[in-house]
Order: C-alpha cells, then structure tokens, then sequence
C-alpha cells in the first residue's frame, strides 16, 4: 500500500468534513445536544461529521473496518482499519469554545500506518503516515528538545466522569504545577497529542480516554521523535485507557510523580 497517497487523500476527506463543521458553528443550537452519558455530550454535528468521514473514507479502502466514536458504523476488517473521532472536543464546540478537531488513525495488523489530526479553527493539519515525517501543514514537526520537567510545558484532561480516581489525580496535578513552567487543559486530546508532536507541549497525560481520541495523536507523537506510554510504563495504552506521551526526555520523572500518586 502507497501509505502516503492514502495519507494526502484522508487528507481531503478530513478538509471537507472540517469545512462542514465549521459551518455548522456559525448558526449551531445548543438545545440540540443529546447526552450519551453524565457530562458526555454528542450533537447533530457529531453525528452527520461521522457519516461523512465513513461515507468518503470507505471509497479509499472498501475492506477496512471502522471504530467510531458515535457508533454510525462498526465493523471489523481483516486487515485494515479506520479509528474516527469526528469531533473532538464537543464539549468546546456546544459552548463556542473555538478549540475542536478531527482524528482519523489507519491501522494496518493493529499498528498504525497513517495519522491525521485537524485543528478546524486555526486550519492546522497534522499528519503522518508509516515511512514518512510527521509533518504541519507541509512543514516537518518534531518533539521538543527539553530534557527536564523545570523547562516543560505540559498539557491533561480533567476527568469528567468515572472520578473514583479523581483525588490522585489531583495530586499528581499539584506536583506538575510545581514542577514545570505550567500546565494546561485544552479539552481536545487530538489536539494537545499534535501539539506534543510538534514540540509546543513537552508532554500530555490522561486516563479514561477512548481509542478514538488517541489513536492518530500519538501515532504523530511517535512519528515526531517522542514517546507514547502507559501510567505503568508500558506501550499497552489504548488497552489501560492510559496515556502518557512525552519528549522521550522526561519520562521518568513523570512517570515517578504518577507512581507517588497512584500508590495503592
């Protein structure tokens, strides 16, 4: 398979169905959000933004499969198949926060081949493919170079459903806050993945996330230079619902701080 024409033309598919989205926000209603769970919120836009991504991305390779996020289709492929996110960060988007993206991973034999984060507003395509760089908009990224957590900007999610873990997290907070030039919470992890991969973050972690939300991101992040983790320090995060990607030069001492809070 030519990974990098499959690449450029997801590429398309993700632009169009970003153009879409990004309509829709002009005139969108917030009286016309479902919700799938508690703070777990899906719209109208979510759901035609799938569809359209399915609908485009199946002509591209007929026998993949698709893990969705809002369930329009799922199916197993043999070989290949697609991990969709059609809009990450709802949250964002119902409240007009103008930070949401698409992610669309392509996995081949269950590793990635092909990655593609879009940052809708400020038209920032993040990309890579099996082969290739990890590129912005064109321009080859890579992970920062910072080699200690006292010069490091790091990004996470607050957890917002599932808070038995709340209380260590929450010390694991305050310890990064002490420890670096800050922290931020963007609301989308596509995005805060591509910005680790391009070297604006240092690293991002978080638990309770879905495949979807991940998958193309940290492809990327490895296609930078960097590395991608569980809270244990192994690679099995799509299956612990951990993640932790980084530089690949702070690791430990992250990984220490998560071992201090999580502690049984």
């Amino acid at each position: 398979m030519n990974y990098e024409l499959i690449c450029s033309k997801v590429i398309a598919v993700t632009r169009l169905t970003g153009n879409f989205i990004r309509k829709e926000s002009m005139n969108f209603d917030a009286g016309a959000v479902e919700f799938k769970g508690l703070n777990d919120m899906v719209s109208y836009v979510d759901k035609n933004a799938e569809k359209l991504l399915v609908r485009n991305l199946a002509k591209l390779i007929p026998e993949a499969g698709f893990t969705t996020e809002e369930e329009t289709v799922n199916s197993k492929g043999a070989v290949y198949n697609w991990i969709i996110d059609p809009l990450d960060g709802t949250t964002n988007f119902i409240h007009g926060v103008p930070t949401y993206s698409i992610s669309i991973a392509l996995y081949e034999e269950d590793k990635p081949v092909v990655g593609v984060v879009y940052e809708i507003n400020r038209g920032e395509m993040f990309y890579s493919y099996k082969g290739g760089d990890a590129y912005l908009n064109n321009k080859v990224i890579k992970v920062s170079s910072r080699p200690g957590l006292s010069d490091c900007l790091l990004a996470t999610g607050f957890p917002y459903y599932q808070f038995e873990k709340q209380a260590q997290y929450m010390q694991l907070l305050s310890e990064m806050m002490q420890k670096t030039h800050g922290l931020r919470r963007i609301g989308s992890a596509a995005v805060d993945l591509a910005y680790v991969a391009c070297g604006r973050f240092d690293a991002f972690f978080e638990y309770n996330l879905n495949a979807w939300d991940v998958a193309a991101g940290a492809f990327l992040v490895q296609q930078a230079g960097g590395n991608i983790l569980n809270f244990a320090g192994g690679d099995e995060f799509l299956e612990t619902r951990e993640i932790l990607a980084t530089n690949g030069l702070i690791d430990g001492e992250i990984l220490e701080a998560i071992k201090r809070s999580f502690k049984s």
